[in-house]
Order: structure tokens, then sequence, then C-alpha cells
């Protein structure tokens, strides 16, 4: 392990491991998120053969008709589910040009190195391909970060991931050569009747703190945090919690791609990016 790297990652693969078995009770997010890719996919009018699914938990992702499909997870359960290779989304097994789509959903927020997984994505399309992304970001967990640093005190401890907002996003999709990016957002709010029913969503979703220098929480902590988790319900005694769902565009450079706008001018927009030629 670096020692600039934030995330734990031998604690990322036994987390993945553990959800692996009762993932489907807990894929809500990740469902958004693969409908939402969907749905840009088919804006695109072209066919692709040869698509990546970099971080395939057990396997929801559905390739275009008539597509090889190939599947990376960062856990072993989650790989031999989805019938993939175990592989960390910064360190691909795969040539470059080896695929014309490459689909992310769910694990940018966990990678170490998400400028060098953008890269290694971009790299891996051949020529005017398309890599499409969903991770958690923005202001996701707001209800429970405010509960967190109120039970904390005046000792506050990292418990919860730092996140990319939408902005940041573009530019790292910039940062690693895409053309036409575009990111956008949507934001999903769940209600809960407790913190204990928020963490156990989180488990099960393998989205847990993977921090390096993560501390464990103890349990009169636990407790003030529930109490000030609740502190926030309606008045039907539930607390709504914020997920923040950032999407990616970006296409691989091809001499035949339109020239982007000029940064800041405004122009560029989301169905524009996708509906590229042939």
């Amino acid at each position: 392990m670096s020692a600039s790297e934030i995330f734990d990652r031998t604690a990322r693969r036994h987390r993945r491991d553990r959800a692996a078995a009762d993932f489907a009770a807990h894929d809500f997010i990740r469902t958004t998120m693969l409908d939402g890719i969907a749905e840009r996919l088919t804006s695109v009018k072209r066919t692709f053969t040869d698509v990546l699914d970099l971080g395939s938990f057990d396997g929801r992702f559905t390739a275009p008709p008539g597509a090889r499909l190939a599947r990376i997870d960062a856990g072993f359960s989650f790989a031999r589910q989805s019938g993939g290779v175990q592989a960390d989304e910064d360190r691909l097994p795969f040539a470059d040009a080896s695929f014309d789509l490459v689909v992310s959903a769910g694990v940018l927020d966990q990678v170490n190195d998400v400028p060098g997984a953008l890269s290694l994505a971009r790299r891996v399309l051949r020529p005017d391909g398309l890599f499409l992304g969903a991770f958690l970001g923005g202001s996701s967990l707001s209800t429970l970060r405010s509960a967190v640093r109120a039970a904390e005190g005046d000792r506050p401890v990292a418990r919860l991931h730092p996140q990319i907002d939408v902005r940041s996003a573009g530019d790292l999709l910039m940062r690693a050569g895409f053309a036409l990016p575009v990111a956008d957002s949507e934001t999903l709010r769940v209600r809960y009747g407790g913190l204990g029913k928020l963490l156990g969503d989180l488990r099960g979703m393998a989205a847990t703190n993977l921090l390096v220098d993560r501390q464990t929480l103890r349990r009169d902590t636990l407790t003030r945090a529930a109490a000030a988790f609740s502190d926030a319900a309606d008045p039907d005694g539930r607390v709504a919690e914020r997920f923040d769902i950032i999407f990616l565009t970006g296409w691989a450079p091809s001499p035949d791609q339109p020239l982007p706008a000029k940064r800041g001018s405004g122009t560029a927009s989301l169905a524009n990016a996708l509906k590229r030629p042939g």
C-alpha cells in the first residue's frame, strides 16, 4: 500500500466479499445508477462490440445486444458471481484499445487513484469509445455526517469518505483526457426509521468506512450519533438521508469528433455529448 493512499485496499476486498451474499437486498443505489446509465446509453446511436463493466458487483449490468462483455471487481466474491476478474479499477489488467464501451457504476468513490482509474478507462477504450460512469459524491450522507460530528464533539475523527462534487468530476474527466466530458448529478432521498437501518444499508452495499486511518466507533459515540440522527426526524419519526449520484460521460479522443465548446461557454449539454455520429 502506498503512503499516499487513503483507502485500505485489503479492507475494501473483505467488505465487498462480506456484502456479496446479500447485496440484492441493499442494491437500490446501484440500481438507480444503472438505470441512469441505461437511459444515457439508449441515446447513443451506434453499435458496441466490446464492453467493460468496471466494478461489476453481482453482474446486474447488461451489455448491448451482441456485445462481448468483460467484468472486473475488487472483491473476489463479486468477481466470481459476475463471471469476471478480480482487479482494482486503478490497476486494470487489459491492453490499450480493448473496448469501445466502458461502464462503471458505484465504485469510483472508493478508488485510491481516481484520476489514474479514469485515465486507464480512457486508455482501454478505442478511439471514439464511450465511458459512462456513476458514483456517490456531492453532499451524500449529509444527515449521517452531521450526526457523527455532533457525537464526536470537540474531538472529531474521520469516519466518512471525502466526496467529489459534480464540478470536480468534470475536471477529472478532462484531466484523464476524455473528449466532450459531461458531469451531471441526481439526488436520491431515502427515509430511515433510525441510524441502524442506514448503517445496515451501507454495510450491505459495501459502502462503510475504508479509510486507512479509520478508528473503531465506540459504543457511547454510536449512541450519541443515533440520538443526533433521530433528532433530524420528520413528524412521522423517519429521517431523510441524501445520496447524490454523480454521472460521468466522456469519449476517447478521435480525429472525427466535433471540437468541444470553449471552457466556460456554457454551450455543452449532456444530450449533445451523447449524440455521437455513427
